[in-house]
């Protein structure tokens, strides 16, 4: 369990808020949420609330999706089934504070403030292209943390074999539960060995600002090589276990979309093929483009999947 010592107190808490409200100068701890940004907002000032932000070598040339477009065309059902929808419902979405449950198979359990979880991390801005299933794409400049190494404080035992994660479930706050278009909460969850795959990361952020709500503020998963709804938003619970955890939808259409869901273009969805896909924001005109391997991250991730029937485990 968590040690007490390791708990921030209240009266502590409450003063740190202050004073990162009043000087936003901590990279660490540089996380205010509530954040909502208008379906009309513009590119924002690059790291004006990252001050510290590192650069990371990740995308490097690729060319980015626009803020705008980033911010209005998003999945978040919890927020409404339209791609329009999160923008305009999430508005006033309360993210702070936040705190997230960690149980299962570790020494280090118990329920953190996220400023806790992230006060020690290194903040950087990696670009990785997202692939939705519905075969659109975007290149985005995510800010966070690498997974990998929020994982290792928690100091998982030799039995947690997989790791899972859980989004709030609110329905006063998220209108999108009030509907049962999913089993709600939204869950997921990863082997253990690609949650530490160094292309995992924790994203609090985009375009060097805190994430905005509709996006999966103040917190959520970025897994560069699968399919844009295992990236779960929203998170409040992590549970390391020893048996494959509940993804939502592998539980709601298991033909549809499978544990893994490794982004393929070789196994098409049952109702559309995957072999291509469209830049977001791209004139219809325009041509689509290849699907990759892996959405293009082979190099770093197939060696997880060696031996593997990647049409029977898609």
């Amino acid at each position: 369990m968590i040690k007490p010592s390791e708990i921030t107190s209240e009266s502590d808490y409450l003063k740190r808020r202050d004073f990162i409200k009043k000087s936003a100068i901590l990279v660490g701890a540089a996380w205010s949420g509530g954040l909502s940004l208008p379906a009309s907002a513009k590119s924002p000032d690059y790291a004006n609330d990252f001050p510290g932000l590192i650069k990371t070598p990740y995308g490097k040339g690729e060319k980015l999706t626009s803020f705008k477009d980033i911010t209005t065309y998003n999945n978040f059902y919890e927020f409404g089934t339209d791609k329009k929808d999160p923008a305009r419902t999430a508005v006033n979405f309360k993210t702070d504070p936040w705190s997230i449950t960690v149980e299962g198979e570790a020494n280090k359990t118990g329920t953190f403030h996220l400023e806790d979880i992230i006060k020690h991390a290194q903040i950087e801005e990696r670009i990785y292209r997202f692939r939705c299933v519905e075969a659109w794409s975007m290149v985005v400049p995510w800010v966070g943390f690498s997974l990998a190494e929020m994982l290792k404080r928690f100091e998982p035992t030799s039995k947690a074999k997989y790791v899972a994660f859980e989004t709030l479930y609110d329905p006063q706050q998220m209108p999108g539960q009030r509907r049962r278009v999913l089993d709600w909460p939204y869950r997921d969850g990863l082997r253990m060995d690609e949650a530490m795959n160094p292309l995992c990361f924790m994203a609090t952020g985009i375009y060097g600002q805190h994430m905005p709500n509709q996006n999966g503020a103040p917190i959520r998963l970025v897994v560069p090589w699968k399919y844009g709804f295992k990236n779960i938003k929203s998170i409040v619970k992590i549970k390391f276990t020893e048996h494959q955890p509940v993804c939502t939808w592998n539980v709601t259409s298991a033909k549809e979309y499978g544990f893994y869901s490794n982004v393929n273009p070789h196994v098409d969805h049952p109702r559309w093929s995957q072999a291509s896909e469209r830049v977001l924001g791209a004139k219809f005109w325009e041509p689509k483009t290849k699907t990759r391997m892996f959405n293009g991250y082979a190099s770093q991730v197939a060696h997880l999947y060696k031996g593997m029937d990647l049409t029977r485990f898609f």
